[in-house]
């Protein structure tokens, strides 16, 4: 089974750049966990699935710490759901930077890990 939160936008202080550390920018991360069915399909309890709210956080808390690269900031999402969610067999993030700055350039920047 897949659960997926898509579009989780926050602003956050990563970049090489000193200037990106002081003034910060937006970010959208995307997360898919993939796991076995969960007894909540059945039961309909909170308790028997992967809780999504529980995601959301771990993405806030990560994204909260200053890395130079979005790789990092990622993978640390990625390893710490891993690490606190043991039924999870598979996590995917995508972690976007918008307007990175790039002379002339409004595009945005993205990595995608997958633990």
């Amino acid at each position: 089974m897949l659960i997926s939160l898509k579009g989780i936008r926050l602003y956050a202080y990563h970049g090489v750049l000193p200037q990106e550390g002081m003034v910060g920018g937006w970010f959208t991360v995307d997360v898919t966990v993939e796991t076995e069915l969960p007894k909540g399909a059945i039961t309909d309890e909170l308790a028997d699935t992967v809780n999504y709210a529980d995601i959301y956080a771990i993405v806030k808390d990560q994204m909260a710490i200053r890395s130079k690269l979005i790789e990092n900031a990622a993978y640390r999402i990625a390893n710490t759901i891993k690490g606190q969610m043991p039924e999870i067999k598979r996590v995917t993030v995508r972690l976007t930077k918008h307007h990175p700055p790039i002379e002339g350039s409004s595009a945005d920047a993205s990595v995608e890990i997958k633990l």
